[in-house]
């Protein structure tokens, strides 16, 4: 794979008059569920097609800011959901893609995410699994190393969320959407949300690969107006993207994402709900029909602790009989 990344490379550099753009080769394959990750606030011109919205909200309360105002508040405030500084909490993530349905038992620490594989497929570990999985842990436990490796992998794609995220408000257009469309689950008494719609600004250029990304998005995003921050996302990729002109990869139109935040505590929010569905050609060889569904639950908070002993309470936990 480190070949192949490297050819597309001298690829790309030797292509007549490149754009002088840094380059993140070994990124492709994530680039849309890590701009989810980004919980950025997206929306597009055409809301018959964003089933969720309910409960119209008459146009004359619509705030009298311009719309890209609240776009650089809710990018701002978003910084802060995969950054997260001061919060550290323990919960249930479950992972549907290409690897399968896995359940794990995750535990944040100052040092870097812990996570323990407790289900499968919806069904309890066998023996052998869980023994192959306390003995990953155990690797980590004896290799502060290779922990500090695959944390480095997490940060790298942490800034780029964070780069991507600073970009949005200049790379898309910003509208309020019509009616002001709220969502059916939409607590009663509660503020009514800011939607807004966006599509891609023409007169941007994206200054890196990854970001190329964004001009071929738009979509729906719904904001929570004393917060400024993003409650639910829909966006579709309408047209085809190529990054690093097709060599690195080629999105194909018609993939698509929603997103759901929620607050867990204080100022700490967290990503409740990825859906995505995305078609791209790798590296100009490999067509792949990728689908990722992504949930949260169970939140707990946690004190801050060396990432050795989240992995001895994941080891000590009993798993779930079912």
């Amino acid at each position: 794979m480190k070949t192949a990344h490297s050819a597309a490379q001298r690829a790309i550099r030797s292509h007549d008059n490149p754009p002088q753009r840094s380059a993140s080769p070994r990124r492709h394959a994530r680039l849309w569920p890590l701009l989810c990750a980004c919980a950025l606030a997206l929306a597009s011109a055409g809301p018959a097609r964003h089933a969720a919205a309910s409960q119209d909200t008459p146009a004359a309360t619509l705030p009298a800011v311009p719309a890209r105002t609240w776009a650089v508040d809710c990018a701002n405030n978003e910084t802060l959901v995969i950054q997260h500084p001061g919060s550290t909490l323990r919960y249930r993530l479950h992972v549907i893609d290409e690897k399968g349905d896995q359940m794990r038992d995750q535990i944040e620490t100052p040092e870097g995410s812990v996570a323990r594989l407790i289900q499968r497929d919806g069904r309890p570990l066998t023996p052998a699994e869980d023994a192959a999985e306390r003995q990953r842990l155990n690797d980590l436990l004896a290799s502060p190393a290779a922990f500090a490796r695959r944390v480095r992998h997490e940060q790298e794609n942490r800034q780029m969320g964070v780069h991507l995220l600073k970009l949005m408000p200049d790379a898309m257009l910003w509208s309020y959407a019509p009616g002001q469309p709220q969502l059916p689950n939409q607590p009663s008494g509660e503020p009514a949300l800011v939607v807004l719609d966006f599509k891609p600004n023409p007169a941007w250029s994206p200054p890196t690969f990854e970001s190329e990304l964004l001009t071929g998005v738009e979509g729906r995003v719904w904001i929570d107006p004393r917060t400024r921050r993003m409650v639910r996302l829909e966006a579709d990729l309408f047209h085809a993207v190529n990054i690093g002109w097709g060599i690195v990869a080629h999105l194909y139109p018609g993939g698509t994402v929603t997103l759901q935040q929620a607050s867990v505590g204080g100022q700490r929010w967290i990503v409740e709900r990825i859906d995505e569905r995305l078609n791209l050609r790798a590296l100009l060889v490999k067509n792949v029909k990728q689908r990722l569904l992504f949930d949260t639950a169970d939140y707990q908070p946690v004190p801050p602790m060396p990432y050795q002993q989240a992995i001895k309470i994941l080891l000590d936990t009993p798993l779930p009989t079912r």
